[in-house]
């Protein structure tokens, strides 16, 4: 059957994490899912630097023996030279929830993976697809206009849009939906090396982070010896100082202290890419007949690696709430007001800490204290596990989860049982 004959119960719009995490669960549902993607896969994307927020929905895919084959770098933690003084510290996820480790990935063969996997689950992918304009009856949508690369254009119907087409934003664009973070309206810019220096054992993996006056920088170790390091900035201090991004690059790196020697005897193997960070979300996340997910609904500052994460959770969500409203329609704005909820309220923990962490008067045992401010949990954990808890992006996300991580409950009687041992002294200066 045509797909101009075909009435679907889910078109999904994009297909990077969000976009097939999203059918390809609904599709384990026995849901008749059409995903439209404007590129062919494998593409590149930037966002390398995986935590472990991800794991529960991979794990509901089916995906975690694929990752453990592909030679991937295990990231076990971070590796920081940020706050008051500059001191270097570092933390593990192992402290903070059941994942001890994510990985670093090329985005290309990892969104991949994912799209790959919705197909085999049973949607119906469509790539090289450019989806036009949302349909409606009325005010509700009912389906979209798609042109695909070298035919006509198509009519596809379904009981609900999901909008996963990440920085395109589409129904942000078609509705005015987009509010941007005014002090976060960052641009980065990045390239890759060959033989740089890397840190020995389980931290050989980590994601550095180092602090630069005006931005920071990220160091992280990929797979074949390969390193993305990249800095970050507000525009407005690019434009400020005069220079390209390539040369403020330059300047950032040589003036720094750990990235610099960590990727003194490397040579550069890519050009620079450029990319406009600016944090933003949609007035709503749902309508009469659609959702948005993923960077279509709200992008957040790099600085936590949260971007694959928000993704996923989200994309798990949004199955669950897509499969409630195709289930029971009389209730469908209760369950999409029930999801932006939970959604905002995950997000809005990321910001606040996001925030907080870009305040340099700081030190490592405040930033505990901001996380455990945040979580406000009333679990009496310590303030370095919320830490690491929020980093990992486990963080409680109300209706994101329909039961706690496999492990979960076990380890966090474990991370109690630390509450009776002498508490934190907070760090005052190195």
């Amino acid at each position: 059957m045509s797909d101009q004959q075909r009435h679907y119960d889910v078109v999904v719009v994009g297909g990077g994490p969000a976009g097939a995490s999203t059918a390809a669960l609904l599709a384990t549902e026995g849901r008749s899912v059409l995903v439209l993607e404007r590129e062919k896969f494998p593409r590149y994307h930037i966002g390398e630097s995986l935590i472990p927020g991800v794991w529960p929905t991979l794990d509901r895919l089916g995906l975690r023996e694929r990752l453990e084959n592909m030679g991937l770098v295990r990231k076990y933690g971070g590796t920081l030279v940020w706050g008051r003084d500059l001191p270097q510290w570092t933390f593990s996820f192992a402290d903070g929830g059941p994942y001890p480790y994510a990985y670093q990935v090329r985005r290309a063969d990892f969104d991949a993976l994912l799209l790959t996997r919705a197909r085999e689950l049973g949607a119906h992918v469509v790539e090289d697809a450019t989806v036009k304009e949302p349909l409606f009856d009325g005010e509700r949508m009912t389906g979209v206009r798609y042109q695909p690369r070298g035919g006509d254009p198509v009519e596809a119907h379904a009981d609900l849009v999901v909008d996963a087409s990440g920085q395109q934003r589409w129904l942000g664009r078609h509705f005015d939906l987009i509010r941007w973070h005014e002090d976060l309206r960052n641009i980065a810019v990045w390239a890759y090396f060959q033989g740089c220096r890397r840190y020995e054992g389980q931290e050989s993996g980590n994601v550095l982070i180092e602090y630069r006056p005006g931005g920071w920088l990220w160091f992280i170790p990929l797979g074949d010896g390969t390193t993305s390091i990249g800095y970050v900035t507000p525009t407005a201090t690019l434009a400020e100082s005069g220079l390209t991004a390539e040369k403020l690059w330059a300047e950032q790196t040589a003036e720094s202290r750990e990235v610099a020697r960590m990727m003194e005897p490397a040579t550069r193997v890519s050009g620079f890419r450029t990319i406009k960070d600016w944090s933003y979300n949609l007035e709503r996340f749902h309508g009469p007949g659609w959702l948005a997910v993923g960077d279509a609904a709200c992008f957040v500052d790099p600085l936590l690696s949260t971007g694959v994460t928000l993704a996923l959770r989200g994309g798990a969500t949004a199955a669950s709430a897509a499969g409630m409203m195709l289930d029971t329609p009389a209730t469908a704005h209760e369950t999409g007001r029930r999801y932006e909820e939970s959604y905002r309220r995950f997000l809005t923990g990321i910001l606040d800490f996001v925030r907080a962490f870009y305040d340099q008067r700081k030190n490592r045992g405040e930033y505990y204290e901001d996380a455990k401010k945040i979580l406000d949990r009333g679990e009496g954990l310590p303030a370095d596990v919320d830490f690491v808890t929020l980093v990992s992006g486990l963080s409680d996300g109300g209706d994101f989860f329909e039961s706690p991580p496999e492990g979960g409950l076990e380890l966090l009687e474990k991370l109690r049982s630390r509450v009776s041992a002498p508490p934190m002294t907070v760090e005052r200066g190195r």
